[in-house]
């Protein structure tokens, strides 16, 4: 993993409402965010559409000059549910495959406000973190406050014992898209000694080798 202010993201994954929300500021920050991104030029990856924060974002982005990619489930495709999706896209099978292809796809990732679909999304990934899965920096993008109370309980799951602290440092926060994606690129992931035994890469060979060998048989 590169030191700090040397991590190079090119493309930033973001999740976010299908909503625009309750209050103006959020769809602000969601074309502010696009903006940097293209400032910056860093892509973007997202999951499609044109509606709410993800598009807001993604317009910004496109008109902007970033490339945009746009994930989509093929079920999401039917009866304009989510909007026609800005850029270039890329229908999957599932959410599943939709997840891991943009996983795949990123860098980085920021979670602008959002409901379940967000919140599943932004824990799949920093899940993935603490098990040393990737060592990608994820990020919440705190407009006006709105994850204060998340991050909050996430304090709460380490005061608990829920949680060790190396794994609550995986998920910053900043209340600007500019301090976000600094902190971002100055990241520097904390390894939990009882996570660094984990080796994925045997655990992915011992898996293929079953698989070969059932294939013999």
């Amino acid at each position: 993993m590169a030191g700090p202010s040397s991590y190079h993201i090119k493309n930033i994954c973001v999740f976010g409402g299908s909503s625009p929300g309750k209050e103006i500021a959020f769809l602000e920050a969601a074309n502010h965010l696009g903006q940097v991104l293209a400032e910056k030029k860093i892509h973007l990856v997202y999951g499609g559409g044109s509606l709410g924060l993800m598009g807001g974002v993604a317009i910004a982005a496109f008109l902007g000059g970033s490339q945009v990619l746009g994930v989509v489930p093929e079920a999401l495709t039917k009866g304009d549910i989510i909007g026609r999706t800005i850029g270039e896209e890329l229908q999957v099978s599932t959410m599943f495959d939709r997840m891991n292809t943009m996983f795949n796809h990123a860098d980085a990732f920021i979670a602008l406000p959002g409901g379940l679909g967000t919140l599943e999304e932004i824990f799949h990934i920093s899940s993935w973190a603490q098990l040393h899965i990737h060592h990608k920096p994820i990020g919440l993008l705190n407009v006006n406050g709105f994850y204060d109370t998340l991050l909050s309980f996430l304090d709460q799951a380490v005061e608990q014992e829920f949680l060790t602290s190396s794994a609550r440092q995986i998920i910053i926060s900043a209340a600007t898209a500019e301090q976000l994606i600094d902190k971002l690129q100055s990241f520097t992931p904390v390894i939990d000694p009882s996570m660094s035994r984990i080796n994925w890469s045997t655990t992915e060979s011992r898996k293929k080798l079953r698989l070969d060998l059932s294939l013999r048989l």
